[in-house]
């Protein structure tokens, strides 16, 4: 089994890559709605969320990797991860800079994010190995996780609210890299605003190549039918519909 975790129902645009590269395996998908968003939080609180839904998953049920399809827990705590579990596959997530650069060289890319990934050192550390052959805008984006977490994906008031925060940016942008999971849900909207001029770029396939890469490389693929089960700590049913749905 597969354990996928994310801080809400985000990281399912991250599972959708995962299930359409690795079909027959059997995903659990815990989102830590109770404690969302993340992104607000201190480092210390993000890292001690993490590794309690780490301990959860691994403790709970047969996993032979975990994803942690959150760029806030990715910033904040895979190497903790890592260090607690040294026999496990964990792969984490980062914003899209290499693929922005590497299509744009010499662009003007924008990283919308939350507050914690923008802050963090992993976060710089790959700012400073990009930031020589692109101009980069860091863009912290407050309210919209939990405009996704309710369910508002792409409606008057979330475009609204992303008017808001991209209005320093329209027509400026060659590219933007959604550098938080819950984000793709709104990339209708966003694209609206930014106009088809501005690329949007995601981390989620790449993270399911490199998740099918580790478990080919510990000769553990699976065979046989794939299937998700979905759990969420608030345990709310609704949250448990909104996953579904937002699965499709």
């Amino acid at each position: 089994m597969l354990g996928v975790f994310d801080s809400g129902v985000g990281g399912i645009s991250v599972l959708q890559h995962l299930r359409k590269l690795l079909p027959n395996e059997r995903f659990l998908y815990y989102g830590d709605s109770a404690n969302a968003p993340y992104g607000s939080r201190t480092t210390e609180e993000v890292r001690q969320l993490t590794l309690a839904a780490a301990e959860k998953l691994t403790s709970e049920y047969p996993v032979k990797a975990l994803v942690i399809a959150c760029n806030t827990a990715t910033a904040a705590a895979v190497q903790q991860v890592r260090q607690q579990y040294p026999d496990l596959i964990v792969i984490g997530i980062e914003p899209a800079l290499k693929v922005a650069a590497d299509h744009f060289p010499g662009g003007r890319i924008g990283v919308m994010a939350t507050e914690v990934t923008l802050r963090e050192e992993k976060f710089d550390t790959l700012v400073h190995r990009f930031e020589k052959e692109c101009t980069i805008a860091k863009i912290p984006a407050p309210g919209l996780v939990q405009k996704i977490e309710s369910g508002k994906t792409d409606c008057e008031e979330t475009e609204a609210l992303l008017r808001e925060i991209l209005a320093d940016h329209i027509g400026k942008l060659d590219a933007l890299v959604l550098g938080c999971t819950h984000y793709p849900f709104a990339a209708a909207a966003i694209g609206r605003i930014l106009g088809e001029n501005t690329a949007i770029l995601d981390g989620g396939e790449g993270t399911a190549r490199e998740t099918r890469r580790r478990l080919m490389e510990k000769d553990l693929l699976r065979s046989g039918e794939g299937c998700v089960q979905m759990e969420n700590s608030s345990g709310d049913p609704q949250r448990i519909a909104l996953s579904m749905e937002l699965l499709g």
